[in-house]
C-alpha cells in the first residue's frame, strides 16, 4: 500500500489551508510522506466545469450557512483559531502558485507554503497584489523579489499548467484533492478516508 499522500493544492480555497493544518497529525499516525502539487483552481474549475460552492449553491436556502457551521467545527475541533476567512475573498491565486512551483525548483516548497497559507487565511493578505505579495513573502524569509519574477518564467508557467492538467487527468474537479496511488479522496471531509486508506 502506497504511502504517499499527494494533495493537490492551491491557495485560494480555505479547506486546503485546513486541509494542510491536520497533515501533521495524519503524518505522524501513519508514517505517510504528503506530496504537494500546486494546480491552479481556476484551470481546474474551467476544464471540468465546476464552479466555486458561493455560486453553485448560492441560491440553495441554507446551503451556505450550513457549509460555514461544518468549517467551524472543523476548525474548533481542529483547535485552528488563527483561521479566518480573508475579506479580500475570492483572491486570484495565479501569483502565488506560480511562486509556489517556483519555490518548489528552488527546494523552498514546504517554506513557501506555509508563508502563503499564512498570508492568505491567517493575515487576510490580499496575494494578487505584487507588493503585497513580495512583503509577505520576505517576511516569511523568503525572497520575494525573485520569486515574483520567477512567475514569468516560461518553465514555472509551463509547470503550472502540466501540473493542472495531469491532475484533471486524474479525475480532480476541485481543492482539495488528494490521491493515495489511484484512489481519489476531494475534501477535507474525507481525510479520515485517505488515512484509512494509507494504513491499508
Amino acid at each position: 500500500m502506497s504511502k504517499t499522500i499527494d494533495f493537490i493544492f492551491d491557495f485560494g480555497s480555505p479547506n486546503a489551508y485546513l486541509s494542510h493544518k491536520v497533515m501533521p497529525d495524519i503524518v505522524a499516525r501513519t508514517g505517510a510522506t504528503v506530496n504537494y502539487i500546486p494546480c491552479l483552481l481556476g484551470g481546474i474549475f474551467k476544464a471540468t466545469g465546476n464552479v466555486a460552492p458561493m455560486i453553485a449553491f448560492g441560491n440553495v436556502k441554507g446551503k451556505l450557512e450550513y457549509d460555514r457551521i461544518e468549517m467551524m467545527r472543523f476548525v474548533k475541533k481542529h483547535g485552528l483559531s488563527a483561521f479566518r476567512i480573508n475579506p479580500h475573498f475570492p483572491v486570484n491565486t495565479l501569483i502565488l502558485m506560480r511562486g509556489a512551483v517556483a519555490a518548489e525548483m528552488r527546494g523552498d516548497l514546504a517554506t513557501y507554503i506555509e508563508a502563503g497559507l499564512k498570508a492568505m487565511w491567517e493575515d487576510g493578505l490580499k496575494m494578487d497584489d505584487p507588493v503585497v505579495y513580495v512583503e509577505a513573502m520576505n517576511a516569511a524569509g523568503l525572497d520575494g523579489a525573485t520569486l515574483l519574477e520567477a512567475t514569468q518564467d516560461p518553465d514555472v508557467k509551463a509547470k503550472l499548467v502540466a501540473n493542472t492538467e495531469a491532475a484533471i487527468a486524474r479525475g480532480t474537479f476541485g481543492i482539495p484533492t488528494f490521491f493515495v496511488g489511484d484512489e481519489m479522496f476531494f475534501g477535507k471531509d474525507r481525510l479520515g478516508q485517505v488515512e484509512e486508506e494509507v494504513q491499508g
